[in-house]
C-alpha cells in the first residue's frame, strides 16, 4: 500500500469512525431493552451546556445511586425558558432504560401523571451509549447527543452539542 493510499484509507476510517460512533439505533416496540449496568454510564455524570433545537441547552447528570442516575434538562431560547425535563437512567432486572418527563415553563407536564417517555438501552461502546432513538457520545469534555424526532410524520435526527461546564 502506498503512502497516498494509506492516508486516504486512514482519512476514510477516521471520518467513518466519527460518524458511526454517533449514529442512532432503534429497537422494535416488542424488543426488550439490552442488558447493562448503570455504572457503564458514569462518564455522563456532570454539568453539560451547549446547543440543540435552535436554542441553548443545559443538562445535569448526578452520580449513580441505587441503580439509577438522575438528570435534568433545560431548553432556553432568546433568554427564555421554553421547557425542561426530569430524566432517570435506571437499571431494572439487569436492563437499562432512560425515562423522562417533559415540563412546560409553568411546570405543566407533557406526559400524563403515570406516563414516561422511555428509551430502551441497546449497547455501549467505550464512551458511547445507544438507546433506541437516542445516542450519547462523549469525546473528552464534549458530549454529543443524537435524538430521533418525528414531527408531522417527518423523521429527523436532532443533534445536541455540549461542553462540560463547572457549576
Amino acid at each position: 500500500m502506498t503512502n497516498k493510499s494509506f492516508l486516504l484509507f486512514l482519512m476514510a476510517f477516521l471520518i467513518f469512525g466519527k460518524t458511526s460512533a454517533q449514529e442512532v439505533l432503534y429497537l422494535d416496540k416488542d424488543q426488550a431493552a439490552g442488558n447493562g449496568s448503570i455504572q457503564q454510564l458514569d462518564w455522563i455524570v456532570g454539568y453539560w451546556s451547549g446547543t440543540g433545537l435552535g436554542g441553548e441547552c443545559d443538562e445535569l447528570w448526578l452520580p449513580a445511586q441505587d441503580n439509577s442516575m438522575v438528570g435534568t434538562f433545560r431548553f432556553m431560547m432568546n433568554g427564555s425558558l421554553i421547557f425542561s425535563e426530569y430524566m432517570n437512567m435506571v437499571e431494572e432486572d439487569g436492563r437499562l432504560f432512560l425515562k423522562l418527563k417533559h415540563f412546560n415553563r409553568d411546570l405543566s407536564a407533557w406526559e400524563e401523571k403515570e406516563e414516561w417517555t422511555i428509551f430502551k438501552f441497546i449497547k455501549t461502546e467505550s464512551q458511547t451509549a445507544y438507546f433506541s432513538g437516542i445516542t450519547f457520545h462523549r469525546d473528552g469534555d464534549e458530549l454529543i447527543l443524537k435524538l430521533a424526532l418525528t414531527n408531522d410524520g417527518v423523521k429527523s435526527i436532532e443533534e445536541f452539542r455540549y461542553k462540560k461546564t463547572g457549576l
